[in-house]
Parts: C-alpha cells; structure tokens; sequence
C-alpha cells in the first residue's frame, strides 16, 4: 500500500489533509481551547514545533470563511474523523462561526525598521485583500471603505498600521455580527531579530500599539491565540493586558499539542515499517519536557524518517540546527566568564547546571545577568530542565542538554567559536619558542589560549593532539608527520625542516587528571622517546639537531619539557 508523504514544510492545515499528508491528529488543542483557554493566550515553543500549523487548523475550524463573491465556503469536511469531531456537538457547534483576523509575523526578519516595518505592512495589507469582501457590503461605512482602501494598498501611515487590526475587527464584526478571533503567529520574530539588528526600540514600540489595540482595547475580540518563542514580560508588549493567559514549556496545560509524544512517533515509527529505529530517534531528536510531558521534535522526527524511508541516508542528522537561529547561543558563548565556560563544558560533556528562572523578561535585558541568557537557551528548546525547586520566591530549575541533535549544535557553534578565537592569537612567540627550546614561550603561549577557549575533551590525547597539529600547521618550513613510525614508536608529531641545518622536532603528548602529576607526566613523554628510540630515523637521514619535547595537559593547563639531541 502507498504511504502518505510526510509534510515537510507543510504549514497550512488545509494543504496537510487535501494531500492527503501523514498528520499527528492535534485537533484537539480546538477543545482544550474552548474549555481552558482565555481572553488571549500566548503560547510558546521553541521553533518547528508545530506552532504555525496549530494556528491554521484553528482557522480552518473557527472561520466563517467567505471568498471574494461573499460565498461561505464550507469546511467542516477538514475535521471529519478527526479527533475534534468525535469529541461531540458542543464544539463541533462552534466550527464556521467566527470571522478570524489570522496574522504572521515571521517575515518581519530584515536588517533594518524600515525594512521590516515594510514587511509588516505588506502582511497586514493581504489580511485585509483576503477579507475584501467586505467593500462589497453596506455594513461598512463609506469612510472606513476608504480607511480600508488605504490600510489594503499599503498607503496608510503608522499610526493606522498600528491599530489595523482592531480597525479590521470592526468591520468585520458589523459585517458578520459575531465577535472576531485574532491569530498572531511567531509574535517575537521581529524582537529577536531586530535586538540583534540594532533597532529594537523602534520595533518594540510598534508591536506594542500592534497588540494593544488588537488585544486589550478591541471590543469586537471573540478570543485570541499568539504564539512565539519566548514569554516576553507584559511590560515591554502587552501593557496592562490583563486578561492574557501565558502558556510556556513550564506548564502542563497543552503540553502534548506541540511536538510529539513518545506514543505518536511510535505510531509514526510504525507506519513507514521503521519501528526498529525507535532507540535512534530517542537518543536524537526526544529529550524535551513541556510540563511533565516527555516531546519529541516533531520538525526533526518527519525528516529523519522522510530520509531514512527514501534512503538519503543512514544516519540521524541535526535537522533542527539548519532551521533555527543560534544567534542566543552564540551570544552566550562569545560573553561566557570562566564560569560560564566550564558549565558549558559541562553541559556538553552530559552534566547538568540549576539557574534560577525568570519567566518574563525582554531582550533589552538579555546582558543584564548571565542568568538570563541562560533562560533565553531554555526556553528556545537549547536546554531541557530535568527537576525544579522553590527557595526564596524562585524556582530553580536542572539543565542539561535534551538530546544528541542539540548536543551536535552546542559542540559546532563552540568549535567555530575556538576557531575564531586562535585566530586572534598571534603564535610567532610560541614558533620561536619551538625553534629553540624555550619552554617557558611555548607554556606562556598555550596556557592562554586554553584559558581563553571552551573546550571539551571527547578522547582525551586526541584532542590536545589535534589542537597542537592545528597550531603548527603555521609554523612554515617543516613537514608535519603524525604517528608516523620513527624508531620503534609512533610519536605523536614529528616535525621534519626543509633545512637540514634546522633542528627537527619530535613531540610526545601526555594527558593527566591531576596538575601534581605534570612534571611526572613530561619527563615519562621524554623518557618514551629516548627508549622507543623516535630520534634514529631523522639522525640516519642527516639531521644534526633533535629537539625532543614532552608536552603534558591537565584539563587547561599545559607543562613542557625538552631535550636535546646532537648527531655526532
């Protein structure tokens, strides 16, 4: 039997069933909405979770939709079988009711106000042309068909782009009579990008008179639904909006209609016939609590088995990394103390952090503690809390990282960080130093740059190998060997001049846990050279100088020792 595609990229919840494509049945967010929801709640997740096609299958529900001749068109057979109809006619009653103002803010992502007002704009402007019929109709005012006009051909001024939607909320109420429900999609889109832009006051002040007049002075609101990333505090968008019921991953109200539960990917599992990939996907791309739910990437569960069922590969990949910024990690990095560096090491190496959490806060506060940059992380889905407390009017909450997918963006983003970071160091002291056996330059030099970086150590010697192979690959004038065989051994480099009247360098690399046990680690890499002979090869091809050094690392630390060979 033909399976159903999956829906990667699929947003809208019409284009999902008239594919028909595989759908995870969320149709029940419509119930626990009507019976638990508020005036306006804001919901937020952390990116491809799901939150653009929520807000679409909650408009193909609750619109009373009409074309451009003033038809309604009919759309309770999208809902047919779900799990919303079987849930009964109490809220089947409420499907096609409403007109519904539904609003994206994602495209507002430009470099600069004008740019990504302009984007606003044009967003509002085709709200208003997919609710043009309302020019045809005597319930609108000859005034306002002219205001709407304006607002629909991108002509009017900001003051009238700020209060567009309440003013689309009226028409539309004295058109259909009912009430209207505003959707507003990745509300915080246009705040994270223009912080990082440089133009978030501007911004700010426009998103606010955007939802204050929609959310808080609009009589003509049925209920609205806003979803973004993060629950930015009242005070810098939703001024005195007390009727707004927050909803983040902390709370357990709604926690499984965003992303997937264990139970549905292994429905999905099961119906591509890859069930044994179970593990896998866990290890990948699970990890994440919403409350006490355990979820699922939904974004990268539907590639991983796109690709596996197609096979484009055999492996799991960072879906997510591809789609989502990192500019917070980034920032948390490249601003990171000391501190901060060895609990990201931590966090990576599998350990856990507990930071207290603050729920509201803006970005304009972003650099005003650590910790807030850590809440940031949190609550974009960079981070998973594993327990909570309560102490002194806090909650504190254990962080670790959710999975393999989000381990693999941490480790990336830091070792393109460390790179760029040994570019800022200038190594001509530490080349000089091994050129000629000054172990102070060459332990001066290191030790900053370890001190300076974030490291984490997978295997060990490997890495302080790799490191030091890196570093010399810069010196000029010498060919690099590692683990070649000279003697009977492989050192760990071996640094052959083009000058045979330049001395060749040998180096053995030593790794211990404790910094007592450096010296003694040294002198056991150069007695290894001396007794597996490393030297006899490049005194046979003639050679008159060895420099044989015992390079010891203890976590950031780094101790060296040398000797001296002479041919003859």
């Amino acid at each position: 039997m033909q399976k159903r595609p999956l829906p990667i990229g699929i947003e809208f919840y019409k284009d999902m069933k008239n594919k028909p494509y595989f759908y995870v049945d969320k149709t029940l967010l419509i119930k626990e909405l009507l019976d638990k929801g508020g005036k306006v709640t804001l919901f937020t997740r952390p990116r491809r979770f799901g939150k653009t096609l929520a807000l679409s299958m909650l408009r193909t529900f609750f619109e009373q939709e009409i074309d451009q001749n003033g038809t309604v068109i009919d759309n309770s057979h999208y809902f047919e079988g779900m799990k919303i109809w079987q849930a009964g006619q109490p809220y089947i009653s409420h499907m096609g009711q409403y007109p519904v103002i539904s609003l994206s803010l994602k495209s507002a992502k430009q470099p600069d106000f004008q740019m990504a007002y302009e984007c606003l704009v044009e967003e509002i402007a085709w709200e208003y042309h997919r609710h043009a019929y309302l020019l045809q109709s005597d319930c609108i005012s000859q005034e306002d068909k002219e205001k709407y006009w304006a607002l629909m051909g991108r002509r009017a001024n900001r003051s009238d782009y700020a209060t567009a939607l309440r003013f689309l909320s009226k028409c539309l109420k004295n058109y259909h009579q009912k009430n209207v429900v505003i959707l507003l999609d990745e509300y915080d889109v246009p705040l994270e990008n223009s912080y990082f832009r440089g133009f978030y006051d501007e911004m700010i002040d426009f998103i606010r008179s955007l939802f204050e007049s929609a959310l808080k002075t609009n009589d003509a609101l049925e209920f609205a639904v806003v979803t973004g990333c993060l629950r930015i505090s009242r005070e810098s968008i939703f001024t005195g909006l007390n009727n707004l019921k927050m909803v983040s991953i902390l709370d357990e109200s709604f926690a499984e209609f965003f992303g997937f539960t264990p139970q549905e990917v292994q429905k999905t599992l099961d119906y591509y016939g890859i069930r044994d990939r179970e593990e896998e996907v866990k290890q990948w791309y699970d990890g994440y609590l919403f409350g006490h739910t355990e979820v699922y990437n939904p974004w990268s569960v539907i590639n991983y088995v796109e690709d596996i069922i197609s096979q484009n590969t055999e492996y799991p990949k960072p879906y997510w990394s591809n789609t989502s910024s990192n500019s917070i990690v980034r920032e948390l990095v490249d601003g990171a103390d000391d501190s901060v560096k060895t609990e990201i090491e931590q966090l990576i190496a599998g350990g856990s952090v507990e930071k207290p959490v603050h729920e509201e806060i803006t970005y304009g506060e972003m650099h005003k503690s650590q910790d807030n940059l850590w809440n940031f992380l949190f609550f974009t889905g960079y981070l998973k809390a594993v327990s909570r407390r309560f102490a002194s009017d806090t909650i504190y909450l254990t962080l670790t990282l959710p999975n393999d997918e989000i381990r693999y963006i941490y480790r990336n983003t830091i070792r393109e960080w460390f790179e760029e970071r040994k570019k800022d160091y200038n190594p001509t002291a530490f080349y000089e130093g091994m050129r000629t056996g000054d172990c102070e330059k060459i332990e001066e030099f290191i030790n900053h740059q370890l001190s300076g970086s974030i490291s984490y150590f997978d295997s060990a010697e490997n890495f302080y190998h790799g490191y030091l192979l890196g570093i010399l690959g810069g010196i000029g004038g010498y060919q690099i060997y590692s683990n070649r065989e000279q003697g009977n051994g492989r050192p760990d480099l071996a640094l052959e001049p083009h000058n045979p009247r330049v001395a060749a360098i040998i180096i053995e690399i030593k790794r211990v846990q404790k910094f007592s046990q450096m010296e003694a680690g040294c002198e056991q890499a150069l007695q290894q050279m001396e007794e597996q002979n490393y030297a006899a090869k490049l005194l046979d091809e003639g050679y008159k100088t060895i420099f044989q050094y015992g390079f010891c690392f203890c976590k950031k630390s780094c101790m060296v020792k040398f000797s001296k060979l002479e041919n003859g």
